[in-house]
């Protein structure tokens, strides 16, 4: 009887442990807000100095720590497609250096990924680590 109990309780905690999981890395587009629905959209310029965004071309900010093992992976990924792509800026921001940056982005977990259109608006967020095929797949159409 305790093995059936023991049994149940690990197949439960991975059931649990997939629910809370399932969205990790996944880049989630970020609904657009019309001009009328008076909603600022892109960052102010004061930030986007901050996060390294250029006029005229897509970026990608990503949130990291320096003891945080799975932004290295971003890190790799960022790089790489950003590299291949080109004309795509990118800017890793460490939050244990720069607290404020991660309140006004609302980056609750580690690594947090934001990918910026020309205009400087948050298009696609994921938190955990992106796929590669997932970033460029993104960034593509941004680049046209």
């Amino acid at each position: 009887m305790s093995i059936v109990a023991i049994v149940a309780g690990l197949a439960l905690a991975g059931v649990i442990g997939w629910w809370l999981n399932r969205r990790a890395g996944v880049l989630r587009a970020l609904p657009q807000l019309g001009p009328d629905s008076g909603a600022e959209q892109s960052v102010s310029d004061a930030d986007a100095a901050f996060l390294g965004l250029q006029p005229g071309g897509p970026a990608v900010v990503h949130f990291s720590a320096p003891w945080c093992g799975p932004c290295a992976g971003v890190r790799r990924v960022v790089e790489k497609v950003c590299d291949d792509l080109g004309g795509v800026a990118h800017h890793e921001i460490d939050i244990d250096a720069n607290p404020d940056a991660a309140r006004r982005f609302s980056v609750l977990s580690l690594p947090t990924t934001v990918i910026f259109d020309a205009d400087g608006r948050q298009r696609y967020r994921a938190a955990g680590v992106p796929t590669a095929s997932d970033l460029r797949s993104a960034l593509e159409p941004l680049l046209a």
